[in-house]
Formats: structure tokens, sequence, C-alpha cells
């Protein structure tokens, strides 16, 4: 891995800590942090990244101090999986440029996914989320990408913004996401024509009040994903006060939570930001505490990530075989943690629900299912 000291900035937030602020099991007692040069990356399981650009939000606003502020709740928690190693490189130092700053963040992750860390990324506008896209394309990867928000960042904007963000990110060529899911919009402030354009490219989106329904559903969503954006305009306002153009609808804070729980256990996910914390707004630290809570519940997920089987090992799993309008499908559910694949006729197993399993066994083709068969055309 390249030196990445230069990308940062000179001072991390634990440096500004007096010596035994923090109990020896609380996180701030056992992160690493990245001070100088002598850091050893190898033993990281986890990187947390802060890079407080707002600027794809307005070109006015100043570099938030909303990464710190997370972290100022973040290190008062107890950490109950001492065999987890998280590192806490700082901040993305602030560049001369929108582009060098971006340019910069983008480097930092490109070189922590070829190193195979998990990155958590406190934003910032959601736009950095092209960073965390650009660090698996930059590599040439194929992945699956999942974002929390509740708007659809595709408005015909000049240039870049946090809200175009995603028509970039969707339709640039060439593209290397092989699948999209929005998770939580809300439909009275979606356009209707970018539903459309969504499903015209087999992409899924979820309406928040189906999330709220079935939440578990969403789990196999971010089990197959590579990597996942939380907007916090997601949570309702009164979960997440600091976002002054919330919703009173949306997730709750406990929803919220296990959204990033089931992130963690992924198998395959490695970036996870979170975007539109504004500390100057925020009251008495409940934002900051909310996103504080999201990461320590990602944590836990990724330590359940760690006790899965492998697919193969048919010992480690119940196997169901169901037929449905004449397809013959091996559904498989893992002993250790209840999760569920089916496979495919193609022989892929794929993430899928319990509900998956009984709208099968009932005879009838499994949404999910039907959405995998047409992607593969």
């Amino acid at each position: 891995m390249q030196d990445l000291r230069q990308f940062f900035a000179s001072k991390h937030f634990i440096e500004t800590r007096e010596d035994g602020t923090y109990d020896p099991m609380q996180l701030g007692a056992n992160i690493q942090y990245f001070l100088d040069d002598t850091f050893d990356w190898d033993d990281a399981d986890i990187v947390i990244v802060g890079c407080g650009d707002q600027s794809g939000e307005d070109t006015g606003l100043p570099f938030s101090n909303g990464p710190n502020a997370i972290r100022e709740q973040l290190y008062k928690m107890y950490g109950w999986h001492t065999g987890i190693k998280i590192a806490d490189a700082g901040n993305i130092l602030q560049g001369a440029r929108q582009a060098d700053t971006r340019a910069a963040l983008r480097t930092v992750l490109h070189e922590l996914e070829q190193a195979g860390k998990i990155v958590i990324l406190l934003g910032g506008a959601h736009d950095l989320t092209l960073q965390q896209y650009y660090a698996f394309k930059k590599s040439e990867k194929v992945v699956n990408v999942a974002v929390a928000d509740m708007l659809i960042d595709m408005e015909d904007t000049e240039g870049t913004t946090a809200s175009s963000f995603l028509m970039d990110m969707l339709t640039e060529q060439p593209s290397f996401i092989r699948h999209y899911s929005h998770m939580g919009f809300q439909s009275y402030y979606v356009h209707p024509k970018i539903l459309e354009t969504l499903d015209k490219l087999r992409f899924d989106f979820f309406r928040v009040g189906k999330v709220r329904e079935h939440i578990e559903d969403m789990e196999p969503v971010l089990r197959a994903s590579d990597l996942f954006s939380f907007d916090i305009s997601a949570i309702k306002f009164s979960s997440a006060p600091s976002n002054r153009e919330g919703s009173p609808n949306g997730f709750e804070g406990d929803e919220a939570c296990l959204l990033a729980r089931y992130a963690g256990m992924s198998d395959k996910l490695s970036s996870f930001g979170l975007y539109g914390y504004k500390p100057e707004h925020d009251i008495s630290h409940i934002t900051a505490k909310q996103l504080a809570q999201m990461i320590w519940y990602f944590v836990d997920g990724y330590y359940l990530r760690k006790t899965e089987a492998d697919l193969t090992d048919e010992d480690e799993f119940l196997i169901f075989s169901v037929t449905f309008t004449e397809n013959d499908t091996v559904f498989l559910k893992s002993k250790r943690t209840n999760r569920w694949w089916m496979k495919l006729p193609t022989g892929k197993s794929v993430p899928c629900s319990y509900e998956d399993y009984q709208i099968a066994a009932n005879g009838d083709i499994p949404e999910r299912w039907l959405r995998e068969q047409e992607r593969l055309v």
C-alpha cells in the first residue's frame, strides 16, 4: 500500500482528547490511530475515513466538522467484539479545489479496497458516494450498489451535485455496476419518471413504507451488495434533527441501525458511507449519536459475518427443494445465522429471504427470483 499520510489532515481528532479520557473498554481506547508514517495497516479489519466536503451540495459551504462530531459520540461507546481491529485514519485534507479533495479521497478508498479492508466513510455531501464507487471502478471490479435515501438523486443539473450524482453513476460508460438497489424513498418527493427509468434499467427500488413493513427483506439486498451509501434524510426528522431538509416520515432510528447491521453482516460489502450530517444543526447531539450507533451496529454485524459457513459445506445448511411453475429450485438455510439463499437455473446461489421460500413453496414465483432472471437476459 502506498504512503497515504499526505492525503490526511495533520491533526487527528484523538489528539484533541486528554490521556485517560476513555475507559479501557470504550472504543476510544481500543481503536488504532493513523498518526504517523509508522502506522501498520495490516492488522486493521475496518478502517474509518472522514471527509467533510460539502461542496457537492453547495459550493459555498465550508468543510464540515461532522466526521469529528460523530467520532466524539462513537469513541464513548463500549466495544463488545475485541477480536475486530478498527483503525481510524482521520480526515481527508481539504484540497485547493473540489477536484483535489475528491481525488485524494478516491485514492485512499482505492488503496484500502485493494488491501481488502472494510471502509466506513463519514461524509460530507451525498455525492461523495461517487468516490466510493470509483474506488471499485478503478480496479475494474463489477459491483452491486445499495443506497438509502428519501430522495433519488437523479435531477438534471449542470455538473455533478448531491442531487444529481446518481445519473452519472448509473449511466456513465463503461459501467461497472451490475445492480443498483434504492431503499427508503418517499414517493411524494420523487418524480414518477425517475422510477420508470430505474425500472427500465432493471434496478430495484423500495418505498419507505414497504421497507418498514418487511425490513428483513432488505437483508438479502445488502448481503448481495458491495457498497452501501446512507443519507440521513432516510431517517425521520425526530431521530435525525440535524437534517433541516428532512421529513416527518422515514426510518426510525432503530430501523436505520438494523440496516447498518445487515450491511455489516454482508459477506461482500466492503464500503459503507454515511452522508448529510450537519453538526451545527444537531440538537443535543442526537444525530451524531444516531450515526455512531449505526456504526456500532455495523461492527456488530461484521462480527456475525465472520461466523458464516461456506455455501459448499452442505452439513452447515438445511436444503429445501421446491417446484414452482415448472421450475425446480433449491433453497438453502444457514444453520448458523438462519439466512437464506436460492439457486438460479444457472446454478448460481443468490441471497433471499424466508418470504421468498414461502412464496415458492406455495407454487408462485418470488419477485426476487424473477428479477434475477431478467438481469441475466
